[in-house]
């Protein structure tokens, strides 16, 4: 199985061991930040630093002529990838002899939200969530499509992966996240993710519901989430039994509409810019009505929009077997496996998780995430990618 490692640009440049570092794990690929939200991250094994802390979402590399005049743009990177980072990176890891595929963030920027608010998801109460823009709206639509065609096809790169390529929502990793008080569940995720800015109120007038109406559905529906009273079972299922069965299924119609058509967008446009047999990958989770880094997808539509998909799998592998089942020839199903023990990450069970990720239908792996990763994490992966025979003869 093919191995590809995550790596930011911060994690090789001003490090000369870093791309042969890379290379000795056994991985063929880096998936390379292009366009990356803000975060604050750890390089165990830089000479220079151990903190990298990123203030806000940017592009890694300079943006061209065509964003000028717009209001929404993309924001260059400060000191922590000054110039062209990705660039830079991008070509020490390929004298290492690692292919490089771009990794670009989409729908997650909350330096838009706060300086564009009307950019941003509604929620039922009228709460607006800065880190998600509404791929509703058309101009945000515009940015995201000419973002992910950007970003995507740098100088070099043999493919890319498209991640939040859809709806984000109330979860959110966030800078002293103080919202777990309260357990959602997945029905109380999903209506609490709801947009409801104009684009996304006249889409449901459009299917024939007051938008006024079904925002006090919601906030009625919520009620005993409040409470934490039991929500009758997970899935959609539960959804339905919060919100009722005919609003439920027509908010659920609009939002898959939206997100396929964006999907179908960015895939064109990036592939228009790309020479050929560029590989575009998307990030997903086979539910439609997830949302967040990897959004709900319909498995056979996306397979037959990009390459493949990235699966995450670091809870069990269990999300593989929806793509299995519509996998076309040549189609990439990646297993997406945490090989942080600090972030819940288990490297020294990757050749069981790999080979068990391949049973249920993974064609390639990637790990998250080469530059966050310990020493002792790093040996277990060299460990279970050579038990796997995943690395280069």
């Amino acid at each position: 199985m093919k191995a590809s490692a995550f790596v930011y640009p911060w994690d090789v440049n001003g490090d000369p061991a870093a791309p042969d570092r890379i290379a000795a794990l056994g991985v063929r690929q880096v998936t390379l930040a292009a366009a990356y939200h803000s975060t604050r991250a750890l390089t165990p094994r830089h000479p220079r630093h151990r903190i990298v802390t990123a203030e806000h979402a940017a592009v890694l590399y300079p943006a061209d002529s065509r964003w000028h005049g717009r209001a929404l743009r993309p924001y260059p990177a400060g000191d922590w990838a000054p110039g062209d980072a990705y660039g830079e990176a991008a070509a020490a890891l390929a004298r290492a002899g690692l292919e490089v595929h771009s990794w670009v963030v989409l729908a997650h920027n909350s330096r838009l939200g706060a300086e564009h608010p009307r950019t941003s998801v509604v929620n039922a109460y009228g709460d607006r969530y800065p880190w998600a823009p509404c791929i509703a709206q058309p101009a945000t639509r515009a940015y995201l499509v000419d973002l992910a065609a950007e970003a995507a096809v740098r100088p070099g790169a043999a493919g890319t992966e498209l991640e939040s390529l859809g709806w984000y929502g109330l979860q959110h990793l966030h800078a002293h996240d103080k919202t777990g008080g309260v357990g959602l569940g997945e029905a109380g995720q999903y209506l609490m993710s709801l947009c409801f800015c104009p684009v996304c109120r006249a889409g449901y007038d459009d299917l024939g519901l007051d938008a006024d109406e079904l925002a006090a559905a919601v906030r009625t529906a919520l009620e005993p989430v409040w409470q934490e009273l039991p929500d009758g079972g997970g899935g959609w299922a539960a959804v339905e039994k919060l919100l009722g069965t005919e609003p439920a299924t027509a908010t659920r119609a609009w939002r898959d509409a939206t997100a396929r058509s964006l999907q179908e967008e960015a895939v064109a446009a990036v592939r228009a810019a790309a020479p050929e047999g560029f590989q575009v990958l998307l990030h997903a989770d086979p539910v439609s009505h997830h949302v967040g880094a990897n959004p709900g997808v319909d498995p056979a539509h996306i397979l037959s929009v990009a390459d493949g998909v990235v699966v995450p799998c670091t809870g069990g592998a269990a999300l593989l077997g929806p793509f299995a089942e519509q996998r076309r020839e040549r189609a990439v199903i990646a297993a997406n496996l945490t090989v942080v023990s600090g972030m819940g990450g288990s490297p020294g069970t990757l050749a069981a998780d790999a080979a068990r990720a391949r049973e249920l239908g993974a064609t390639e792996l990637r790990l998250y995430h080469a530059g966050l990763a310990s020493d002792a994490d790093l040996d277990a992966v060299r460990a279970g990618l050579g038990a796997l025979g995943a690395g280069p003869p």
